[in-house]
Parts: structure tokens; C-alpha cells; sequence
């Protein structure tokens, strides 16, 4: 056991007694890390009118819109359905590129990835 300042630590317990794991910016931040060191271009917390999408990377001429949700158990179909509710694409249709919505859900329980789900909409012409 180690004291530092009055607290008690034992070895490695924070990470277990750790709740970080429970908010989703955890797991946006595992993504971003590896898009970052991929040297992708992206944009965390991107603005639109309707809010705030957790990521959006463009690569290659494509665009992939990234939402992330911690939930209890199971998949829930939040992530993706909440891309679609706020159009979040419609930022991005004048760059007139492929779109890809990508909607991730994390578990609290199992603290893994419990849905990934996509859906590349049709490019509007206009």
C-alpha cells in the first residue's frame, strides 16, 4: 500500500475501481487515438445545427460520421439512429463524396463493442 497525500493506493486497483469506462467519451477517444495515428483527417465534436456529432473522419474521398453510446447491456440502436435523427450528413453532401454513417455501442457490462452498425445513404444529386 502506498499513501500519497492522506489517499490510499494498492497497486493496481484504479483501474478496476475506475468508472471512466461508463461515458462514451472513453470509448471516442480509443477511436480517435487510432484515426489520429492513421494521420486521417478528423473532426471530433463536429458542430452542425442539430448538435454535436462525436466524429466525423474524412479519408480517401470518402466520409464516415461516427456516434458512440454506452449502454446498459445490449444493443440498442441509439448511435445510428440519432446520426439519421439530426442529419448530420447533410453538412457534408455539397463536398459531394460517399457518406457513411457508422453508429457504435458500448456495453457497461461487458465494456466492449456491442453494435456496430452502417449505413452508407445514396449521394444526392442536385
Amino acid at each position: 500500500m502506498t499513501s500519497i497525500r492522506g489517499k490510499r493506493y494498492y497497486g493496481h486497483d484504479w483501474y478496476r475501481k475506475n468508472e471512466i469506462d461508463r461515458f462514451e467519451g472513453y470509448y471516442a477517444s480509443v477511436f480517435y487515438a487510432s484515426f489520429a495515428a492513421l494521420g486521417l483527417e478528423i473532426v471530433p465534436e463536429d458542430v452542425s445545427n442539430a448538435g454535436r456529432l462525436d466524429m466525423a473522419v474524412k479519408f480517401n474521398g470518402q466520409v464516415y460520421l461516427f456516434e458512440f453510446k454506452v449502454v446498459e447491456d445490449e444493443a440498442e440502436g441509439k448511435a445510428l439512429a440519432q446520426i439519421k435523427e439530426k442529419k448530420y450528413a447533410d453538412k457534408y453532401r455539397s463536398l459531394n463524396q460517399p457518406i457513411h454513417l457508422i453508429g457504435v455501442e458500448f456495453s457497461k457490462k461487458a465494456r466492449n463493442i456491442v453494435a456496430f452498425t452502417s449505413k452508407s445513404p445514396p449521394m444526392q444529386t442536385e
